[in-house]
């Protein structure tokens, strides 16, 4: 994610902190440090970190248990507002989302259950009162902190942990999709209500509401998207007219492919219609400076890991374009050779047809190879 700092790795998953965490982070301090001096302001400091450390580990919670249902994550990021875990897929199982979603508060009540038993100390009214008290216990109010971090997110309302349990439990009935939807509207309301409150004195309410309301509404348009693309097929939504590029090709001549052409992929295809890869106008930009017009075009290339089949289902294709930062997918026939691409922005455009017409199913032959002088026509379906 831009703006991000990377600080390691755990376990596979990289964790970052965005920038406007450590913006916060001094904003605190040096309001702490005016109102009080320094002792209280390293104490502050001392305080979010170590609540950050514990939001960290809420997020590790779904993410190991996650991986036991086969979605990795590939990151996870520090904002002011708490931690996001950037999973490839979210288990579509209600049962497992339900694990999911609950693992991630669990380790904030372990962390509380734990640090009680090493003080020998239950905590009171009193405790949660003196939470921003830098004289009274920081253990106790780290505890304290994770209780209320825990209670929070079990609230039912999505994007939040307990709002993603109640969707599971909705998708028994309803399905994942109408769930989604019914939560996501749930969300919003909560979102609308706790923004109401921080009207009255707390502007930190009105971030965390916006962010609510903001995610959930995201979340419910991913659900009409996933529908759209549940009824379609890949060969409904890929492109087939489109600039390809020699595996011997140079840089000298994708910038010329470049120039002649509006298209953001160019399929790397050898004569006999076998696809190496592709490359990316952002891929022969940024290559502009650091290479000659003789370095071959396979120095810049994405290589291919995996092609689809026309007939696979759109919804599939959209959930890896989801996953991950995929620029395309190349579509082959029976035949392995290449009949066309895909990218978010051809999805997209067969969805919002789709959606005008639902009764719209796409008709077209096979592939016109859209090429330019100069490029070594590959014998591809026409």
């Amino acid at each position: 994610m831009r703006w991000s700092i990377d600080l390691g790795r755990i376990a596979g998953t990289a964790i970052r902190v965005h920038v406007t965490f450590l913006i916060f982070l001094a904003f605190i301090g040096i309001l702490a440090y005016r109102a009080n001096g320094p002792e209280a302001a390293w104490d502050t400091l001392a305080f979010i970190v170590l609540i950050f450390i514990c939001v960290v580990a809420h997020e590790f919670g779904h993410v190991l248990m996650a991986r036991q249902f086969g979605a990795r994550t590939r990151d996870v990021t520090l904002f002011p507002i708490g931690g996001v875990a950037n999973m490839e897929r979210v288990p579509e199982k209600p049962s497992q989302e339900i694990l999911v979603s609950l693992a991630g508060p669990l380790v904030n009540l372990t962390i509380a259950v734990g640090l009680m038993l090493w003080l020998g100390h239950s905590l009171t009214e009193q405790d949660f009162n003196t939470i921003g008290n830098s004289q009274a216990s920081l253990a106790l109010r780290i505890a304290a902190a994770n209780l209320i971090l825990m209670t929070f997110n079990l609230l039912p309302a999505f994007p939040m942990d307990g709002g993603r349990v109640l969707r599971a439990l909705l998708a028994l009935k309803w399905g994942r999709s109408h769930a989604t939807k019914i939560a996501a509207g749930i969300g919003q309301v909560f979102a609308f209500g706790l923004g109401f409150l921080g009207l009255f004195g707390n502007p930190f309410l009105l971030i965390i509401a916006a962010f609510i309301f903001i995610a959930a509404g995201a979340e419910a348009d991913a659900a009409v998207l996933h529908d759209s693309a549940r009824d379609l097929s890949v060969s409904e939504a890929m492109v087939t007219e489109f600039s390809a590029l020699h595996p011997a090709d140079t840089m000298g001549v994708s910038i010329e492919r470049l120039i002649r052409s509006s298209d953001e992929i160019f399929p790397v295809i050898d004569e006999t219609g076998r696809a190496f890869g592709f490359v990316t106008r952002m891929n022969i930009l940024g290559a502009l400076t650091d290479n000659s017009d003789t370095t071959p075009v396979s120095a810049i290339m994405n290589p291919i890991d995996v092609t689809l089949s026309e007939n696979e289902n759109l919804e599939s294709v959209l959930t890896r374009f989801e996953s991950g930062d995929v620029p395309a997918l190349i579509v082959t026939g029976a035949d392995q050779r290449v009949i066309g691409i895909i990218t978010r922005s051809s999805i997209a455009q067969a969805i919002l047809v789709h959606t005008a017409r639902p009764g719209w199913h796409s008709h077209r032959g096979g592939l016109i190879a859209a090429s330019l002088p100069g490029f070594r026509k590959s014998p591809l379906r026409s």
